[in-house]
């Protein structure tokens, strides 16, 4: 005899279709984008499915609520809480935090643990921009010091989107090199005859200066590459925010990179930087799956070797190394990038533990290969990351 599994929590009272709303709530405030579209065809499905196995019930729901890979685990450790047992939903249906006594409740993601904390109740007429404004304003210098210094992986939904906002604002004046045009000038190897002679005839045919040529200062040309793997997906999003507009009027080729590499420069190219993270949202369609440095320089090397600008271009890889590709197809096409550019510098979120070093097959390939290695896993590194590439170029190869 074939005995019928017990209906997930409240559903053997019927509550299934609040759980549901209330599920989708939450989804939506750990980042997951969830209308009421998706929440009519999730009751669908979950009528369709029955509760009888939560195994089913798991993968019908995420079919129809979950649109983007980085959301999946997410929205596993949601589905956990809220039908885990029947005396769990009383609490869910007040947005509380489940806790089992005696138990300890297992570790959870910022944006999860956000999810199912008690939420303040809004009061009549206040936007969300203005409760945002609000909360900036009333933060106090302990919590500013905290977030300046917090790893990127370890934020709060609300915390990622204010520190993004902050990364925004950070400059990155990149160091300039003499490029090949010539202006005139008091100092420089040679005289600027041509400029000489029509101050002169300005001046009744007197040389009253001699003025010299020398050669235009011009930041470096920029080509960056950003590791849009699963290990990398917290830092991604925030660091393209932080490029977009650290680099806005310099010249840059951006490319992202997982599983293949995706060309990014058309939507840097728009002045907007959220307009150009949902054009670049569009544009990458590995993100979160696998990370093939090598297969991805290949791809550059074949297809977008001219945007090295004649040895001139200072390259940004930024990446936790983490490569699943043979490490000697990594270590050649890295030869060849080195080859071509003016320096190699990898941009590491893994230095944010202590005592880190570059034992993978892929991060030791790299870092034999790269110029410097730097942090970049919090807003505090990043408002040093100027200084400390002026301090690497300095020291580095010549």
């Amino acid at each position: 005899m074939i005995t019928r599994a017990a209906p997930l929590g409240d559903a053997r009272s019927g509550k299934l279709a609040d759980n549901l709303v209330a599920f989708g709530r939450a989804l939506r405030r750990a980042g997951v984008p969830v209308d009421s579209a998706r929440l009519a065809l999730a009751g669908e499905a979950a009528a369709l499915v029955g509760v009888e196995s939560r195994a089913d019930l798991a993968a019908a729901l995420e079919a129809t609520l979950v649109s983007r890979e980085q959301d999946r685990t997410v929205f596993a450790e949601l589905f956990d809480a809220y039908f885990r047992d029947p005396k769990v939903a009383a609490h869910l249906l007040a947005q509380m935090l489940p806790r089992t006594p005696g138990h300890a409740e297992p570790a959870r993601r910022p944006r999860v643990r956000e999810a199912l904390s008690p939420q303040a109740p809004e009061r009549g007429g206040e936007s969300s921009s203005e409760r945002q404004v609000e909360l900036d304003a009333a933060m106090t210098a302990s919590e500013q010091q905290r977030l300046r210094h917090a790893d990127f992986n370890a934020l709060s939904a609300d915390e990622y989107r204010l520190v993004e906002r902050l990364a925004r604002e950070v400059a990155l004046p990149l160091p300039e090199v003499a490029s090949r045009r010539t202006q005139a000038g008091t100092r420089g190897p040679a005289l600027h005859w041509s400029r000489t002679l029509r101050e002169a005839g300005r001046n009744g045919g007197e040389l009253l200066r001699l003025l010299r040529r020398r050669r235009r200062a011009q930041p470096l040309p920029l080509l960056v590459l950003v590791d849009v793997s699963g290990s990398m997906e917290r830092y991604a999003r925030l660091l393209l925010a932080f490029l977009h507009a650290a680099t806005r009027g310099r010249r840059r080729d951006v490319f992202a990179f997982g599983t293949h590499l995706t060309d990014l420069t058309p939507a840097f190219r728009l002045a907007d930087t959220d307009a150009m993270l949902a054009a670049a949202n569009q544009a990458i369609d590995d993100f979160a799956g696998g990370t093939r440095l090598g297969a991805s320089l290949a791809a550059l090397r074949r297809d977008h070797a001219r945007r090295l600008v004649g040895g001139r271009t200072l390259v940004l890889l930024v990446t936790d190394g983490l490569d699943t590709g043979e490490p000697e197809a990594l270590e050649h096409e890295l030869d060849w990038l080195r080859r071509h550019c003016h320096r190699l510098l990898w941009l590491n979120p893994l230095l944010r533990f202590e005592g880190y070093q570059p034992l993978a097959r892929g991060a030791a390939a790299l870092y034999r290969k790269a110029d410097g290695m730097l942090a970049v896993h919090n807003l505090s590194k990043l408002q040093d990351l100027a200084a400390a590439l002026a301090a690497v170029l300095r020291t580095c190869r010549t």
